[in-house]
């Protein structure tokens, strides 16, 4: 199976590390600055990878030990995994994540669609997050319309600051998105 993802280099020969020290499958749900950076192919300088899901969960532990911050692929490679403890992002976004395929055999990759990535840098939206979210809502041509009825639908009847999020989205962002 060929890539269908071309990957930075340094996070290229980080993956095929951590998935030659796997003994069984692995499946993380991505999300933050590698997902923006890798799928999205904006220059962004992190160095985690930050997954807010893992199956099988038992595999925590093992992935932290082979990949986690304190770990020594870590620093051999300058880059980490890292569970995200608290994060916000739409409800039914499981059913839209999408694979990516970068020829491992143990671990796969899977990163929010567009629309769900843009919605978890609702709730912090520091300036990277705003630059994250307009770039990615341009270069994908992302309707509002969309990113306002999920927000709706998915965040708005859970999600703490509701007033707050709403403001941001409606005010602060709308312009970011070309339809």
């Amino acid at each position: 199976m060929s890539p269908d993802l071309d990957l930075p280099q340094h996070w290229k020969s980080f993956l095929e590390a951590v998935d030659k020290q796997l003994e069984i499958p692995v499946t993380l749900h991505c999300i933050g600055g590698f997902v923006v950076e890798a799928v999205h192919e904006k220059l962004r300088n992190t160095g985690d990878l930050d997954y807010i899901s893992i199956h099988p969960r038992g595999a925590f532990r093992t992935l932290e030990e082979i990949a986690g911050q304190k770990s020594e692929l870590a620093r051999r490679h300058q880059l980490y995994l890292q569970i995200v403890g608290v994060a916000d992002y739409p409800e039914d976004y499981e059913k839209r994540l999408r694979e990516l395929d970068i020829g491992l055999k143990m671990l796969h990759l899977f990163v929010l669609d567009p629309y769900d990535l843009v919605l978890s840098k609702l709730t912090r939206n520091i300036g990277r997050d705003r630059e994250d979210v307009k770039d990615i809502a341009q270069q994908h041509s992302l309707s509002f319309s969309i990113v306002s009825k999920r927000y709706e639908k998915e965040m708005k009847p859970w999600i703490s600051n509701a007033d707050r999020h709403h403001l941001t989205l409606y005010k602060l962002w709308k312009d970011f998105f070309p339809r």
